[in-house]
C-alpha cells in the first residue's frame, strides 16, 4: 500500500513538475525558438529540480539530509530522463509531427512509468535496509 501512495504522490508531483517543464519548454521553444530536442532537454532539467524537492519531501517522505550521493543519483536519473525525453520528443514531435505540447505530455507519461518512478524509488530515495544495520544508515546520512 505504501508503494501505491508513493506512486500516486510521485505521479501528482510529476504533474506539477511537468507543468514547470512544459512552461519552460514553451518559453524555450515557443518563444526563444530553441530547437525542440534541446529545449526539451533544458526544460526537463528545470522540471527535475522541482521534482526532486517534491518527491524527496512529499512522495518518499525522505527528511534526511540531502547528500552528495543522493544528488548524484538523482542527477543521473534526471540525465537519463532528459535524454529519453529528448529522443522521444524527436521521434514523436519532429518525425511523427505531433504538436510539441501534446508530444511532451505523451513522452512524460511514458518515461515516468518506464524509468523515472522506478529509478527514483529504487536508486534515489531508497531507505537503507534494516538488515544492513545502523552503520549502513550512518554511512548513507553522511555520504
Amino acid at each position: 500500500m505504501k508503494n501505491l501512495r508513493q506512486a500516486v504522490t510521485a505521479g501528482l508531483n510529476g504533474v506539477v513538475s511537468t507543468g514547470v517543464d512544459v512552461g519552460s519548454l514553451v518559453l524555450l521553444h515557443g518563444v526563444m525558438h530553441v530547437p525542440v530536442a534541446a529545449a526539451a532537454f533544458g526544460a526537463s532539467a528545470v522540471g527535475g529540480v522541482t521534482n526532486f524537492v517534491m518527491n524527496k519531501y512529499i512522495a518518499f517522505q525522505d527528511h534526511s539530509k540531502v547528500t552528495k550521493r543522493q544528488l548524484a543519483r538523482f542527477g543521473a536519473v534526471a540525465l537519463v530522463t532528459a535524454c529519453m525525453l529528448a529522443l522521444l520528443m524527436q521521434v514523436i514531435a519532429v518525425w511523427l509531427g505531433v504538436q510539441y505540447i501534446v508530444a511532451k505530455l505523451i513522452c512524460a507519461a511514458i518515461v515516468f512509468f518506464v524509468w523515472t518512478y522506478p529509478a527514483q524509488r529504487k536508486l534515489v530515495f531508497k531507505k537503507p535496509s534494516s538488515r544492513a544495520g545502523a552503520s549502513a544508515s550512518h554511512s548513507f546520512a553522511h555520504a
